[in-house]
């Protein structure tokens, strides 16, 4: 029926617990890691917070599949006639894996601090260089592909 709707309070979530039940406790603050960056400013918007975090984990799983391509590729080269260019490229590939899960990580704790000191977040500096690599991967693989097709 009409006006029979229940409508969300902010309260709700005490109406699932038990009377005698305890609200949870909160962490403490200063257990909180790494403390170089929740040991300085004050909890910024978790929306921020948590979109930084994504950020990050989407660098991360960009630098898994580089290393799983670097994989991939050091496997097949050694089913068929190995090739330097591919044993190369298979090991820039991972390395550059390396590389970008070390800048998620730096670059995380960079915005995370910003955000926690209202600072402006830092420049992605390193992003146009990441970028370079990843092309450089491409072409040596393109111009071992066309080398083997001649």
């Amino acid at each position: 029926m009409a006006g029979d709707e229940h409508v969300a309070r902010d309260d709700d979530a005490d109406d699932l617990r038990p009377d005698d039940a305890p609200a949870p406790a909160l962490p403490d603050p200063s257990s909180r890691r790494p403390s170089s960056v929740y040991g300085v400013g004050s909890d910024p918007d978790a929306r921020f917070s948590l979109a930084n975090e994504r950020t990050a984990l989407a660098w991360l799983r960009t630098a898994l599949g580089l290393v799983a391509g670097g994989i991939a590729l050091a496997s097949l080269a050694s089913l068929t006639d190995p090739h330097v260019v591919v044993d190369v490229v298979a090991a820039l590939a991972c390395l550059t894996g390396g590389v970008v899960a070390l800048y998620a990580l730096r670059r995380w704790r960079a915005n995370e601090r910003a955000l926690r000191l209202g600072h402006p977040l830092p420049v992605p500096g390193a992003l146009p260089t990441l970028v370079a690599g990843v092309v450089l991967l491409g072409l040596l693989l393109a111009a071992f592909a066309l080398g083997r097709a001649v």
